[in-house]
């Protein structure tokens, strides 16, 4: 398998994934403004979308969109404790988060990378983005570890992954002392630690 990926990019949630499972697979840097890979390719031959992350198979396919790609690799492991299995309503809880964090978090945060942003705007989409981050807080009151409960899950990796924009936009977590102390449970994770090192994002 080969993931192809941009540093710090919501593809970090899909190389933490494959770091835990410690399955075998090689990386591609991806520039996605310029759709090119580091090896040249025109990654829009890859993955028609342009996006961020893609996985190529050995099959000759490629897998698109990150909630995809990390259930499926950790279905295609075998057992394993990073999911629940299919067809359970545990399994169908990690569905409910991964969605939640794609559509109404990370889609929150897509528009403070657009340079024409006005601080009117910026101020409006700090609120909305607060009122999203605010209902992971409330889940997270109840003493759970990690956002399905007491083991982590891709869907801590997607939430770790998103949240990591906040410091460089200039968006204070403090409000959302749960939410920050589950970025520091993931955080101390060897395989977040390696994959954050393979992406070129430490020290």
């Amino acid at each position: 398998m080969k993931l192809y990926y941009s540093p710090g990019a919501c593809s970090l949630a899909s190389h933490i994934t494959l770091r835990e499972l410690g399955r075998a697979f090689d990386l591609e840097r991806t520039d996605i403004r310029a759709k090119t890979t580091e090896s040249g390719e025109d990654f829009r031959k890859i993955n028609p979308k342009g996006a961020v992350p893609a996985l190529a198979l050995d099959s000759g396919e490629v897998l698109t969109e990150g909630a995809a790609i990390m259930q499926y690799v950790a279905d295609s492991a075998g057992a394993n404790d990073l999911v629940p299995p299919a067809g359970t309503l545990e399994r169908a809880r990690l569905q409910e988060m991964l969605n939640y964090i794609a559509s109404e978090v990370h889609k929150s945060y897509s528009p403070f990378f657009n340079p024409a942003l006005t601080e009117e705007a910026k101020a409006a989409q700090q609120k909305i983005l607060n009122a999203r981050l605010g209902w992971l807080e409330t889940t997270l009151s109840d003493g759970r570890a990690y956002l399905t409960g007491a083991a982590f899950s891709p869907a801590d990796a997607y939430l770790f992954t998103v949240t990591n924009w906040s410091s460089m936009l200039g968006h204070d977590l403090s409000p959302f002392p749960h939410i920050e102390a589950l970025r520091a449970r993931v955080a101390e994770r060897p395989a977040v630690q390696a994959a954050l090192a393979a992406e070129g994002l430490t020290g």
